[in-house]
């Protein structure tokens, strides 16, 4: 404490990680009360991006170009970014000294590696004499805020849900407040912000999407989605229609609060505003699993279907990564990931129910593909939507209730639009024959300008034959499976 005030320390840092915004910032705000002057800096994490495969990322991109926007909003205010090219474990207790400061001050995370790290990073931290202060930003309840009543995490969503409906008050959604304007910010002396090649990324076709960036991006979708919200439970598993948020990359890298979502979405009574706020308790759903449960990264969350060993052969694999199945809804789902980096939520399940359940691979491939192409990867909300998909999961769908591809096709793109925007091969091809072309005549192909087997790949599998074999697997638990799942790809 300095005398004579109600400031805790002289100087702070706050490191952004996945908070990329100057507002309603739990880490900042506390910064800003607690300390006379406050240094601001983000890290590009070497031991997360020297292990990505690509150096052309739309997910880097977006965070560079986040960072930049995040840096112009400080610097308005005095501040700015220090911005490092480093692993972060050293370079934030280095930096914390270099600049004297008596506090770090975090946003909690709630992955296993995260957590990791910020122990590390407290223990280095500590023996220098200086705090680490981590707080809750981006979730409304932490893991152990909801429990049952015998003090248990929960395994089911709908009772978690319920649980945590009830618990919501005001409180909790009211926003951080950054007082940015108290003088306290401290700009980055002779610092410049390393360009993206710098890190060693190039660019992608990131700008060419309708993917703004930023908080303004984030303000710019939030916006356009209040106006059609109300629609969103009758039209949300439509991938034609423009009926989802699209924020769910901002809410990953936190360029938009959760606290303001669901503040105004907890508001309304419509069907389409509580659909939605479903989705947002989801979210924090797969963040307590992993949180209590860190084994699922890589194991079933129910142990028994960790025993099946899984059939499927990596020409299948190959042919699923690049949307070369055979069933259109499967495919066009997969060129969209692959062109955009976005996959529409029915569509995840959907592609990831026909890898495993009639292509028979492991579920970890799909959920490590996705890991690969997802711009709003998010390792609790992807491995969680995996297990559910495979039937391995808590509150998982029941392994016998397995998405036939064609008719969620014609139920959910009934006139094939979705379809023939990412499979222009299959334009010309009769909606009645859009869901599985295969089926059509000789005489229809030809008018169609699409060959089965040629132009277009025939099935890979049959899908009731995909799916007996499948309820044996399961029924069965099959035999011990390997270590990894990628041996059985040799």
């Amino acid at each position: 404490m300095i005398a004579g005030s109600s400031l805790r320390c002289d100087s702070a840092l706050v490191w952004f990680r996945r908070d990329l915004r100057s507002r309603d910032h739990a880490a900042l705000a506390a910064a800003l009360r607690d300390a006379r002057r406050v240094y601001c800096a983000f890290v590009f994490d070497r031991d997360i991006l020297d292990a990505l495969q690509d150096h052309s990322d739309r997910r880097v991109e977006f965070i560079w170009e986040s960072v930049q926007a995040l840096h112009s909003a400080l610097a308005l205010h005095g501040g700015g970014l220090i911005v490092l090219h480093d692993h972060a474990r050293e370079a934030v207790a280095s930096l914390a000294v270099e600049l004297g400061v008596a506090a770090v001050y975090v946003n909690r995370d709630y992955e296993p590696d995260a957590i990791a790290r910020d122990a590390d990073v407290a223990r280095r931290l500590g023996v220098r004499g200086i705090d680490f202060r981590p707080m809750k930003d981006q979730v409304i309840f932490e893991p152990e805020e909801i429990r049952t009543r015998d003090g248990q995490p929960y395994a089911v969503y709908t009772p978690y849900k319920n649980a945590w409906l009830k618990a919501l008050r005001d409180v909790h959604t009211r926003p951080q407040e950054v007082d940015l304007a108290s003088g306290r910010l401290v700009a980055p002396a002779g610092r410049e912000l390393p360009s993206l090649e710098a890190i060693g990324f190039a660019r992608t076709n990131l700008r060419d999407l309708p993917l703004p960036t930023g908080m303004a991006g984030a303000d710019q979708l939030w916006d356009d989605f209040r106006g059609r919200i109300g629609g969103y439970a009758q039209r949300r598993d439509f991938p034609a229609a423009n009926a989802p948020s699209y924020l769910s990359v901002h809410l990953r890298f936190g360029t938009i609060s959760i606290r303001q979502l669901v503040r105004e979405v907890a508001q309304r009574s419509d069907e389409g505003a509580r659909a939605w706020l479903s989705e947002l308790i989801w979210r924090e759903f797969y963040f307590m699993v992993l949180y209590y449960h860190p084994r699922v990264v890589s194991a079933a969350f129910r142990h028994e279907f960790d025993a099946i060993r899984f059939p499927g052969s990596k020409e299948h694999f190959d042919a699923w990564c690049s949307g070369r199945t055979g069933y259109p809804l499967v495919d066009a789902a997969m060129h969209q990931l692959d062109t955009t980096g976005y996959m529409h939520n029915r569509l995840r399940m959907v592609t990831a129910s026909f890898l495993v359940k009639d292509l028979h691979v492991d579920w970890r491939l799909g959920e490590r593909y996705f890991a690969r192409k997802l711009n709003d990867y998010d390792l609790a909300a992807n491995n969680g939507g995996w297990q559910w998909a495979a039937s391995t999961g808590c509150d998982a769908q029941p392994y016998f209730r397995i998405f036939n591809p064609i008719t969620q096709s014609e139920r959910f793109d009934p006139g094939g639009a979705f379809i023939r925007r990412y499979l222009p091969v299959l334009a010309r091809v009769p909606t009645a024959r859009i869901h599985a072309p295969w089926r059509m005549s000789e005489g229809e192909q030809r008018e169609a300008g699409v060959i089965i087997g040629h132009d277009y790949p025939a099935p890979l599998v049959d899908h009731e034959a995909a799916r007996r074999l499948t309820l044996a697997l399961f029924g069965k638990k099959g035999r011990e499976a390997p270590a990894d799942p990628a041996r059985q790809m040799d």
